[in-house]
């Protein structure tokens, strides 16, 4: 069986349990990892080559990126421009059209594929709701979150100046709307108001309620417990009342790199462009030959 090479490009959080699902995925090949200090190798990490570019590791067929959300952009164009394909779980969701048409050009220019936002949301739970909409065609979808730790707030929380270290957790409150709870340790030299008023002004929180406290130990306040309930009601064809209910609790990064891996998978069998994971046929995220799945999950 050819094995699919893969590498990891960042190994925070999600990157490392993206290394975990790899391992445990028959199909495919860790061919490296790639991060910023490579001189840094964890015991984990010691079969594999830990590389400061992509470049530096021979044959990749597609590339994961675990950075941070703002630097899928340009870590995505310097590895589609390689002609390697790239999977990301990009979260800004106002965004996702723009980074769409972005790597869409990049991708299809290097004959090659890029699959944004596609982590569990944006991401699985946009499949979920596509198909809500689907069988529901009338009616609404309410969204909610949590509580957990959401990973993109506290990557962008801990990029702020004067934040040592940080911890954003995500409450729902109903209705698709949430609270945002952001735990920090300040730097010395820096206010906490001045830092707060930073944070707050941030687009991943100045549209939600958020509150921000200060602590002496963020690593006391740490889970990676998250979870998602989505319900949309409303009306088939004529039909009223159709209720509909999706809900799942998780290790946030450990779900968000499984599907990573599901979406690498699937994007050695899409032709050169961008996608986002509702445009994949489901099937294609899973190994093996399709006959095998439509007998066995039809």
């Amino acid at each position: 069986m050819h094995k699919i090479k893969a590498a990891v490009v960042g190994y925070g959080n999600i990157g490392r349990y993206a290394v975990e699902a790899l391992e445990a995925a028959a199909d495919f090949e860790l061919v490296g990892v790639v991060r910023r200090d490579p001189s840094q190798v964890p015991l984990e990490l010691r079969p594999y080559p830990v590389v400061r570019s992509i470049e530096e590791l021979g044959a990749v067929d597609v590339a994961l990126l675990c950075t941070p959300t703002r630097l899928v952009e340009q870590t995505a164009l310097g590895i589609l421009a390689r002609g390697i394909r790239t999977v990301d779980s990009f979260d800004i969701h106002t965004d996702i059209l723009s980074l769409r048409r972005t790597l869409g050009e990049a991708a299809r220019q290097h004959g090659t594929v890029s699959v944004i936002a596609s982590g569990w949301d944006p991401g699985s739970d946009s499949v979920v709701r596509t198909l809500m909409e689907a069988i529901v065609p009338r009616g609404i979808t309410y969204t909610n979150f949590g509580p957990g730790m959401s990973m993109g707030h506290t990557v962008a929380v801990k990029a702020i100046a004067g934040v040592k270290r940080a911890l954003s957790m995500t409450i729902p409150t109903g209705t698709g709307i949430h609270r945002r709870m952001v735990y920090i340790e300040l730097e010395k030299g820096y206010q906490a108001p001045d830092v707060i008023a930073a944070i707050k002004a941030d687009e991943y929180f100045a549209h939600d309620e958020t509150h921000v406290t200060v602590v002496e130990d963020v690593d006391a306040l740490i889970d990676m417990g998250h979870g998602v309930e989505m319900t949309r009601k409303g009306v088939s064809g004529k039909t009223q009342n159709q209720l509909l209910s999706f809900n799942m609790k998780i290790n946030n990064p450990a779900l968000t790199a499984q599907i990573l891996v599901a979406v690498a998978r699937a994007s050695m069998r899409q032709s050169p462009g961008c996608y986002t994971l509702q445009e994949i046929p489901v099937i294609d995220l899973l190994p093996g030959e399709r006959e095998q799945w439509i007998g066995k999950l039809c």
